[in-house]
């Protein structure tokens, strides 16, 4: 039987970076944001969540709900330095980990004497060394400490079983739990099943006819809080991409090749920053009408390079010929290879002058 899995969770992770760099706004409601017509909320800080404002929530009506906001403009170098401070810690403390994104990681605690202890001082750790709080899960598997991480933000800490779980979120909604999105979440609405407990209770033939032979008996075991306690220690990028949201839709075609040409040069400096090289290349265009698009193209050889990436990154675009306005377009390298198959020792392929 393994030991518990512990889920931790930076609180508000961006807007805590921000007020820990501008100690004069805390204790107001803070918004991380960009500026432009449809920039989104990406965090906000609790004081603001009192108004109803939350991450991915149009900022312009976040704006609306608070107007003594304070808003700042994402900082994501800051946001990385401060994860990797976090991430330190939590090694100096636990042997295994899996980062998860930017600001959360499940610990294995096998083998410690007191994971809670353990816990309450890696918590204290943190915060002492990076000011950021965090909130702490801790359950039998994967699923059951996410879920405990969240439910008593901020500075949570929260020890459940798996059947504790289930009777503690038994009237939650079934979008509580991680892998049942909007859109499952709808149609398992229109079979009249809101709440976990009543997906539990859900007869499995309806679900497998509903969702599939595998989807079906799936949801059911999220339901339970079934899931895999297996941490993925060594966990590599295979693939790495830009893009951006317009402020007013393209229609131009010479525009829309101007902004791959300003995302493959900084993907391809990231690539190089990094020694990664992929084989497969792709673009992502997003219409007015949301219909989102990709095409692929993969190459014999593996690059970072700025003018093999453009290259094939245009020639998809023109291919595509978008007859609608864009809102949003990206660019990507994906089919990389472990870092020790892939020439290391070979200098990385500089970019052209700007």
């Amino acid at each position: 039987m393994p030991g518990p899995i512990a889920h931790l969770d930076l609180d508000a992770f961006f807007a805590s970076v921000e007020l820990s760099r501008r100690p004069e706004l805390k204790g107001l409601p803070v918004i991380v944001a960009g500026s432009g017509p449809r920039a989104v909320v990406t965090t906000a800080s609790y004081e603001a969540r009192l108004f109803g404002i939350g991450s991915a929530m149009p900022a312009s009506k976040a704006k609306r709900l608070c107007r003594d906001a304070v808003i700042i403009a994402p900082n994501f170098d800051a946001y990385r330095e401060v994860s990797r401070a976090v991430m330190l810690v939590i090694g100096n403390h636990i042997e295994r980990f899996e980062q998860l994104g930017i600001d959360e990681a499940f610990l294995d605690l096998e083998g410690l004497h007191s994971p809670k202890a353990a816990m309450r001082r890696l918590v204290g750790d943190i915060y002492d060394q990076t000011a950021m709080r965090a909130s702490i899960g801790i359950g039998p598997n994967r699923l059951v400490a996410k879920v405990a991480s969240d439910a008593e933000k901020p500075n949570g800490f929260v020890v459940l079983t798996a059947d504790e779980a289930r009777h503690r979120f038994a009237g939650s909604p079934v979008s509580l739990v991680p892998g049942i999105g909007p859109r499952t979440s709808e149609r398992l609405g229109e079979m009249a099943i809101t709440t976990l407990a009543q997906l539990r209770a859900a007869d499995e033939d309806a679900l497998i006819e509903r969702f599939g032979a595998r989807q079906g008996p799936a949801l059911i075991a999220l339901a339970c809080f079934e899931a895999s306690a297996e941490l993925v220690t060594d966990r590599e990028a295979v693939s790495e991409s830009r893009e951006t949201t317009f402020d007013r839709d393209i229609n131009s075609g010479d525009e829309l090749e101007t902004e791959l040409k300003l995302l493959a040069a900084e993907l391809a400096r990231a690539l190089n920053q990094s020694g990664r090289r992929g084989r497969t290349i792709r673009i992502k265009v997003r219409l007015d009408d949301w219909t989102t698009v990709t095409r692929a193209r993969t190459i014999p050889t593996l690059t970072n390079e700025y003018g093999v990436i453009i290259a094939v990154a245009i020639a998809l675009l023109r291919e595509y010929a978008p007859q609608r306005p864009v809102r949003l377009v990206g660019v990507g390298v994906a089919g990389f290879v472990p870092r020790q198959q892939s020439g290391q020792l070979e200098l990385p392929l500089g970019l052209p002058a700007a």
